[in-house]
């Protein structure tokens, strides 16, 4: 089917990696400037958890979107879906419903790469991390003033992220806090990593494991439908183009790259204004739509014609 022709061209190609490396690295430097040009901890009771996580949840979410807005397999799988030709084509629903888990299983692992890569450098960092949960410290690592109320305990630790703001007796309890915290982010930030190559290694192997093809036959496959997928593309490209000029022709007469044009079509006002609209599909009959964005052609005069005079 051509959702498994899709998929066999991505699974293993040297692209698909070349475009995820890439993907991670914009991505690294990204959350990079992100960080330098935007980051500010408000270093507030109440407000540095919602700003540290939303700095670190809000642009993976986005990212996750886009990942899926972007890939062409997403507008494959819905597109169409509520057409009447939908069940005629797929007979079997129980097939129907494996592909489209199989396909949702790769687009998914194809957006989440930047997502990911988001997560695990932020929290590698920690800065964000540090940010959002320095005021919920256990308080045996608060060393300066035990006698105070936890209230007041913990506007103090919501301040840590600011040197600026932190007494000076507090100096060394501060770096103990941050040290602690930037070491659960981090040790987070890798066992990220390690989760998502695990899952990714042992997906390919039960993918090959389950798979009807040798390795060389999929290698050959995978070829296969490259090769076809860029023909289509040529042939699409060059039937559309023959198609439209055929149209074109019928509007003006003729089409640009013409040799020896003896005569020209002057379009009516009307065509003009039905052109100048929107465009949609009409239906010819129940197998075939007519893809022009104009109403049929009336007859007009052609160039260089004028009018009979009127006489009272």
């Amino acid at each position: 089917t051509p959702t498994f022709r899709q998929l066999a061209r991505g699974w293993q190609s040297k692209e698909v990696v070349i475009a995820n490396a890439i993907i991670a690295i914009l991505t690294i430097g990204g959350q990079q400037l992100f960080s330098f040009f935007t980051f500010s901890c408000p270093c507030h009771v109440g407000q540095n958890l919602t700003y540290g996580l939303a700095f670190l949840g809000v642009p993976a979410l986005i990212l996750l979107v886009v990942g899926y807005a972007l890939n062409n397999q997403t507008w494959r799988l819905v597109t169409g879906t509520s057409s009447p030709f939908q069940d005629e084509t797929t007979p079997n629903r129980l097939l129907q419903c494996k592909l489209i888990c199989f396909v949702l299983c790769s687009i998914t692992g194809r957006a989440l790469v930047a997502p990911v890569t988001w997560l695990a450098v932020t929290l590698i960092n920690g800065s964000y991390y540090v940010c959002a949960m320095s005021e919920y410290v256990s308080v045996h690592y608060y060393g300066a003033h035990p006698n105070v109320t936890d209230s007041e305990r913990q506007r103090i630790l919501a301040e840590f992220p600011c040197s600026q703001l932190v007494p000076p007796e507090l100096t060394r309890a501060r770096d103990e806090v941050i040290l602690l915290l930037r070491y659960q982010s981090q040790v987070a930030g890798w066992l990220l990593i390690a989760v998502v190559v695990i899952t990714v290694f042992l997906s390919y192997c039960l993918a090959s494991c389950f798979s009807p093809l040798s390795f060389l036959h999929f290698r050959y496959w995978s070829s296969y439908v490259h090769n076809e997928q860029e023909l289509f593309d040529e042939a699409t490209d060059q039937h559309s183009r023959l198609y439209a000029m055929q149209h074109v022709r019928k509007f003006f007469g003729f089409v640009p790259g013409s040799e020896n044009v003896k005569e020209i079509r002057i379009p009516s006002l009307r065509e003009w204004q039905a052109i100048s609209g929107l465009a949609f599909l009409k239906r010819v009959d129940e197998e075939h739509y007519d893809y022009r964005s104009k109403p049929p052609l009336t007859p007009c005069r052609k160039a260089g014609t004028h009018p009979a005079p009127h006489h009272a």
